[in-house]
């Protein structure tokens, strides 16, 4: 299976580590690693960044440490379109917090006590 380079939020790297075949460095807030399985771990970073409440699409686009705006815009969509998240309109404008069903695809990967 091939490795892909991708960034993930520091606080998400130990939950997510079964996707990381190599850490290579640390960006800001973020690690640069080799992964595996690209798909599904961008969308768990998107779901893993939504549990502790909702988000604006700024927010979320910072802490999710995607690095191209239409790559987190696709995953967004994607999340969206199967009902792992859902758009609130907020004070602040949109707000996207993570449904039931977003909640129980994260369970599967990242077990309730971490």
């Amino acid at each position: 299976m091939s490795t892909k380079p991708t960034y993930l939020p520091l606080e998400a790297a130990d939950d997510l580590e079964r996707f990381i075949v190599r850490r290579e460095s640390v960006v800001g807030n973020a690690i640069k690693a080799r992964t595996r399985n690209y798909n599904t771990l961008s969308i768990l970073k998107l779901l893993y960044q939504l549990r502790g409440g909702s988000m604006t699409r700024a927010e979320l686009y910072i802490s999710s440490a995607f690095r191209l705006r239409s790559a987190f815009q696709n995953y967004l969509d994607f999340c969206l379109d199967c009902s792992f998240v859902r758009c609130e309109d907020g004070r602040k404008g949109a707000c996207y917090a993570i449904t039931e069903k977003g909640l129980s695809l994260l369970e599967i990967f990242i077990p309730k006590g971490n």
